[in-house]
């Protein structure tokens, strides 16, 4: 019984600390409060087998509160430009023909830029380039590896059409991992967003593909690390009129 005493006196003398300093790191994302509340509860549970599962509990924890992190960003302020939707690693860069259930048009090509989250980047995801929402489509499926690219066409997806200017659209599509299990996607249709504005986050290791128009300058290189309403992803042509 002193033993469990000793346990939960120093585990709130931890969350005491996390209070004091809470103002020197980012602010969590809404979403994981729970995943939190649970983690603490698991912990608590642990510490009552041994002091040792106690501390992997507290670890654990800490990660949690790390993976739902939400730090603020400053997006550039320049007509044309994409930023990332994601914090993660640049997988690859092609042109592709659009999958059909992206596409209004059969056969269309574009430039595929795929982002790999793993699970200690920010999972926090951002408008790429403002305009409105055309459409949203959620697509069922798979859990392989969110770093494979057979995951673009075969994994859970929330795919969201964003109109930028007339007849010129973007595709955003958030992929479900191997681990993640739930994908939050707040926009709605018809709805006028910003870039660098918050929209979503997959839990727990994920993916983000970014479909652009053909004749855009790519920014980017394979293997570049990104940050989500950073770093500038591409250009489209300046040509183009609303």
């Amino acid at each position: 019984m002193n033993k469990q005493k000793d346990f939960f006196d120093r585990f709130s003398e931890f969350l005491k600390e996390i209070e004091s300093v809470k103002n020197y790191f980012p602010p969590i994302h809404r979403t994981g409060y729970p995943f939190i509340v649970l983690f603490i509860f698991g912990t608590i549970l642990l510490s009552t087998i041994s002091d040792f599962l106690g501390w992997l509990g507290i670890l654990l924890t800490i990660w949690c509160v790390y993976f739902f992190r939400d730090p603020d960003r400053i997006t550039p302020k320049r007509q044309n430009i994409l930023v990332s939707p994601a914090d993660g690693k640049i997988l690859s860069i092609s042109n592709e023909v659009v999958p059909e259930n992206l596409s209004d048009v059969k056969n269309e090509e574009m430039k595929k830029i795929s982002i790999f989250m793993n699970v200690f980047n920010v999972h926090v995801n951002r408008i790429p380039i403002s305009g409105k929402i055309a459409w949203l489509k959620y697509v069922p499926g798979a859990f392989f590896n969110a770093s494979l690219d057979k995951s673009s066409k075969e994994n859970e997806r929330m795919i969201s059409k964003i109109e930028v200017k007339k007849d010129v659209f973007i595709y955003v599509v958030q992929i479900a991992g191997l681990i993640a299990r739930r994908i939050k996607c707040d926009l709605e249709e018809n709805q006028n967003v910003e870039v660098g504005e918050r929209f979503g986050i997959i839990r727990f290791g994920s993916r983000v593909d970014l479909y652009i128009p053909n004749n855009s300058k790519v920014n980017v290189l394979e293997n570049q690390i990104t940050i989500a309403g950073e770093t500038i992803i591409a250009e489209l042509d300046g040509n183009i009129k609303k």
